[in-house]
């Protein structure tokens, strides 16, 4: 049995429990058992209940009580966080016989069941990377360099790097701090998460029931779609759409969830009529809500490069829309741009620049959108297909379980080395 310990899993719609799907069903179909250990409530929104045990697509389901109780209180947060360790702990003790165990970011102190349950039950783990704590804490000023919490976590995160089989990160930015913290260099595998293929297609506007439904017809749609949270600051989207709140033409269509959605609440009760609110959509819709926009939005705030990666972006990608990167130069998103012409950069706070950036794609032809549109769709076919990435990431696993030398597989998909 292989041991996946994650806070989220389907059908909670938060992306890392998408991508932990396509990894244990890919496992599955190599023959191997697995059993996922996960919260009976919904990440975002905990007034979701989801069934308590249930096998899907091969996967045992686990999910327990008491790990999650929304993200309105940073305490009930935590509180989340150590009621699931303990209890995911005593979960995987008596599995039995245990082959290997798949640890993710989330939640933070997670890391701490799999080095218990490994340490008796003498397994390797895998640690799939998906952000680093406490850096964005830090970087979002919500706990202070060198305090105790820091120096437990920086204490937790050091002793997970050294005692996992394989490691695996999104991009070399994450790459470069993990390795600052721990010489990793002999079991890191560096490359990004994929769309979620089998849930997405460009669908035409003239053949999209999404954009009737919302109105949106005979309009430039200009989309957001993800986390709004401090990490994705939205503020110089709301000011860009109050620079163009005379084009009657576009539309800002903020879709998802998180902290940061009442900044877009707020812009739309002061008469913002061009910004749009819907909540996350259904994996059976998404085709359909991200096809519906002729241009995406990306947002990495400054301060956590290297410390969380724009997941969103694949998507975009994936249905052949062009994206707009609200964000730094020095960032994996800009490098995909330099190395491909799918989209456009403009900095934090230059809401004028990105309204003129808008401006230009919605008075492009759309023969010059649809271009732009699929040399982003062609890069996700090149490199960042679900059927090559999870494969890849299916290996480094297969490889631990079976006390193989790790894998370590760098992929600068920028740079054009696959």
């Amino acid at each position: 049995m292989i041991l996946i310990i994650c806070q989220v899993y389907p059908p909670d719609p938060a992306s890392v429990g998408q991508h932990l799907r396509d990894v244990a069903v890919s496992l599955v179909s190599q023959g191997h058992k697995v059993m996922v250990v996960t919260a009976d409530r919904g990440y975002d929104d905990n007034s979701i209940r989801y069934a308590r045990r249930e096998v899907c697509d091969g996967v045992r389901i686990l999910r327990i009580p008491f790990s999650s109780f929304g993200k309105k209180s940073m305490i009930l947060r935590i509180t989340a966080h150590v009621f699931f360790v303990l209890q995911v702990f005593f979960v995987g003790v008596f599995i039995s016989p245990l082959e290997g165990i798949l640890i993710t970011t989330v939640p933070p102190i997670g890391p701490l069941a799999a080095l218990a349950i490994a340490a008796i039950k003498r397994v390797p783990i895998v640690y799939w990377v998906m952000d680093i704590n406490p850096d964005q804490a830090i970087a979002l000023g919500a706990v202070r360099q060198g305090s105790l919490v820091v120096r437990l976590m920086n204490s937790l995160n050091r002793t997970i790097l050294n005692n996992s089989h394989s490691v695996v990160t999104l991009d070399r930015f994450m790459a470069e701090r993990l390795k600052e913290k721990a010489d990793i260099t002999d079991k890191l595998s560096v490359f990004p998460p994929w769309p979620l293929d089998d849930y997405l297609e460009s669908v035409p506007h003239d053949k999209n029931p999404f954009r009737v439904q919302h109105g949106l017809s005979n309009k430039f749609v200009v989309m957001y779609s993800g986390n709004h949270g401090p990490n994705h600051p939205v503020y110089t989207v709301l000011q860009a759409a109050f620079r163009l709140r005379t084009r009657d033409d576009i539309v800002f269509l903020f879709v998802g969830g998180g902290l940061g959605k009442q900044e877009v609440e707020e812009a739309i009760r002061n008469k913002a009529g061009n910004i749009r609110s819907l909540p996350y959509q259904p994996l059976n819709n998404l085709k359909y809500s991200l096809s519906a926009a002729d241009v995406h939005i990306i947002i990495m705030g400054n301060e956590v490069v290297g410390i969380v990666h724009p997941c969103k972006a694949y998507g975009a990608m994936a249905v052949a829309r062009p994206i707009i990167l609200v964000g730094p130069e020095k960032c994996h998103i800009s490098e995909l741009m330099k190395a491909q012409n799918i989209g456009s950069r403009v900095d934090h706070k230059d809401a004028e620049g990105l309204a003129r950036v808008i401006k230009e794609f919605a008075d492009k032809r759309p023969s010059e959108l649809s271009a732009i549109g699929g040399n982003a769709r062609e890069l996700v076919k090149k490199g960042l297909s679900k059927e090559f990435l999870c494969s890849i990431f299916t290996d480094i696993v297969e490889a631990a379980v079976q006390r193989q030398k790790p894998k370590t597989i760098i992929m600068d998909v920028a740079r054009k080395q696959f």
